[in-house]
């Protein structure tokens, strides 16, 4: 039967035990985690406003293969919310000081949406961790994002978020699914239903005041303010695929043609129809690509000397979005 923590994914009496919620302390407060299997270590970090239980079907997958880490992001999920530094940097140090009390020494990390742009902070200040970079509908890219985002990182909106949330609201919204669906559910498409079940959480003050300060730590009226193009060129070396769905309008495909270009000898895998959360659209697909990926690349090295050499020299000319690179990305990934 479909749990309702984990959003509707089926998982076994065995998988649901092995990878419930865990908690250890870190630096004074709790965070939340799941830690299952065996094998090299899988590092998977969720979006704003999203928790670990959105990977819990990869999780229960790759058991047998991988050790897999899905923590709920400090101010997320079963994590601790408390007054602090929310910004992208702060949880790259979070999530290498979380591995560190877990005994992990290195991983290939998966990150979406704005947990992609965790994961490529921490490629950045943590390399000799990073042994591959998956980066799914990542943020971090460049500076389109959806409106509704810019609008709740705009001054006064933690005053109408609690209303997105509420009973009213959700059940406004849901007896109108049927229409937000077929005009693109303001964008959000087949993600729709997800993404109002899990903004539900911002009724608590607790939760939206995280939500809050995660947010505007990388975006604001104007689009994301935080951008890792201009270090991309530093992923050389370091195995690296990109997942986009063609109908993500959270953070638009082209930003993954835009990554592609700037990161040398990365793979993109493009899903035709996916909208935001590719992995649980397709994640038979998803699972298959990664366990390819993981399989048939070897992690990555850190050589110091390399390192300093491709700081300075420098970063690459910047690129432009390319339709028809990502068409033909379209095609080649047989989508």
């Amino acid at each position: 039967m479909p749990s309702p923590e984990n959003g509707g994914a089926t998982l076994t009496g065995l998988e649901a035990d092995t990878l419930s919620l865990r908690t250890t302390v870190v630096h004074g407060y709790e965070r939340a985690y799941r830690m299952a299997g065996r094998g090299p270590a899988v590092l998977f970090i969720h979006g704003i406003g999203d928790d670990s239980s959105t990977w819990l079907d990869v999780l229960a997958s790759l058991t047998g293969e991988f050790t897999v880490i899905a923590p709920d992001l400090l101010g997320h999920g079963g994590s601790a919310k408390p007054r602090a530094d929310y910004s992208v940097a702060a949880y790259a140090c979070g999530m290498r000081d979380l591995l560190a009390t877990l005994d992990i020494e290195k991983v290939s990390v998966v990150g979406h949406s704005l947990g992609g742009g965790v994961a490529m902070q921490f490629a950045y200040q943590f390399p000799q961790l990073c042994e591959r970079l998956v980066l799914v509908g990542s943020g971090g890219i460049s500076t389109e994002v959806h409106p509704l985002l810019r609008l709740a990182a705009a001054p006064g909106a933690g005053l109408l978020l609690p209303l997105i949330g509420s009973a009213p609201a959700r059940l406004a919204l849901r007896g109108f699914s049927d229409l937000l669906r077929a005009t693109g559910g303001i964008g959000l498409g087949p993600d729709m239903d997800y993404v109002i079940a899990k903004y539900a959480r911002l009724v608590e003050s607790s939760s939206r005041q995280a939500f809050l300060r995660t947010l505007r730590s990388v975006v604001d009226w104007r689009g994301q303010v935080v951008n890792m193009l201009d270090r991309c060129y530093l992923t050389e070396g370091i195995p690296t695929m990109l997942v986009w769905g063609t109908r993500d309008h959270v953070v638009p495909s082209a930003h993954a043609v835009l990554a592609h270009q700037a990161m040398p000898s990365s793979r993109l895998e493009v899903f035709a129809g996916a909208g935001h959360f590719p992995h649980r659209s397709d994640p038979k697909r998803f699972l298959e690509i990664l366990r390819e990926f993981l399989g048939q690349t070897h992690p990555a090295r850190h050589d110091v000397r390399r390192w300093r050499g491709l700081l300075r020299a420098g970063s690459r000319p910047a690129v432009t979005p390319d339709r028809e690179s990502l068409d033909r990305a379209t095609v080649s990934s047989g989508t």
